[in-house]
């Protein structure tokens, strides 16, 4: 086995590799002053597993896009082919361009579909990834996908916080499955939001379905991007009486104005994990859970051709 990290998130992926016992691998990578992306691995990789693990996002500390990440990924794997790797799996903690898994208006692409195209066609034996926006996109793969929730990681860490009165608060219609095992596994009662988006990025908040009167009210999502969309829920939830909300999310992209609007809302915390960087300047109602363990696992898992059954609960 070889651990090999790309440039979006060399945090996690040291933590993976302390998790496995192991170092990562020395691999050269650059951006050239035209703007592209070089690697070299320094280590022959002939006849073995190669992991390498890049969530497909930017990273300010590193000096990479979203874009960035994306083809540094694809170039890593066609580099691993190139020298004869048995195998090569990316783990992409985060799978950018997820959330566009279908076409909402006419003329648009399917970009989740062609990023899975794009990294089969790199030569990904197999990807390895956490909590897709919508699951269907492992329907674009030929290739095995090893869906993992990191939702049994958040609702571990809730639990440990013996919170009184607490309500899972689904933030739309299509997340109800998910948080109601979410509210099963913290022994928790279930509300849910109702939720239109009239435009990308931009999400208007309804009402709630549920007792929240007097509770702590808790959000649980995928993903939080902007939070716009996740102050006003939370506002919306107090308003329905709720004594005091929290809020959890797999990513943490936090892009925009995502800092001062949750800086200004009404959230006592929030809980992320480190799929993503978290970037400078964040309040301190954030906080981040580790998924390095269940990463390390699943690779461990992978290697051996052994079982990830617990983290595909969800």
């Amino acid at each position: 086995m070889r651990l090999f990290s790309g440039r979006a998130n060399p945090a996690l992926a040291e933590a993976i590799a302390g998790e496995l016992g192991t170092e990562l691998s020395p691999v050269t990578l650059k951006t050239f002053e035209a703007g592209e992306v070089y690697c070299r691995f320094e280590e022959p990789v002939r006849g073995t597993d190669v992991f390498i693990i890049q969530s497909t996002c930017g990273n300010p500390a590193t000096g990479v896009s979203t874009n960035d990440a994306l083809m540094e990924l694809c170039l890593m794997i066609d580099a691993a082919v190139g020298a004869s790797a048995n195998r090569v799996i990316a783990v992409m903690p985060w799978f950018g361009y997820s959330r566009q898994d279908k076409k909402s208006a006419l003329r648009e692409p399917i970009s989740a579909r062609f990023v899975a195209h794009l990294l089969e066609t790199a030569g990904a034996d197999r990807v390895l990834t956490v909590d897709l926006h919508a699951a269907q996109v492992q329907g674009f793969f030929t290739k095995p996908l090893d869906h993992l929730s990191a939702l049994l990681v958040l609702a571990r860490h809730f639990r440990g916080l013996d919170l009184e009165d607490l309500v899972v608060v689904s933030p739309d219609v299509g997340r109800v499955k998910l948080n109601s095992k979410f509210a099963a596994e913290i022994d928790a009662d279930l509300a849910l939001m109702t939720k239109e988006r009239p435009a990308h990025q931009v999400a208007e908040i309804g009402y709630v379905i549920g007792d929240v009167e007097g509770k702590t009210a808790l959000i649980v999502d995928d993903i939080i991007d902007t939070a716009g969309t996740l102050s006003a829920a939370a506002q919306t939830v107090l308003d329905h009486g709720a004594a005091r909300v929290y809020a959890a999310g797999t990513h943490g992209l936090f892009s925009g104005k995502a800092f001062e609007n949750l800086a200004a809302s009404k959230l006592e915390k929030v809980v992320v994990t480190d799929t993503i960087p978290l970037r400078e300047g964040a309040p301190d109602i954030i906080e981040v859970v580790s998924l390095a363990d269940l990463l390390a696992d699943s690779i461990q898992q992978v290697f051996t051709g052994g079982s990830e059954g617990e983290y595909h609960l969800f």
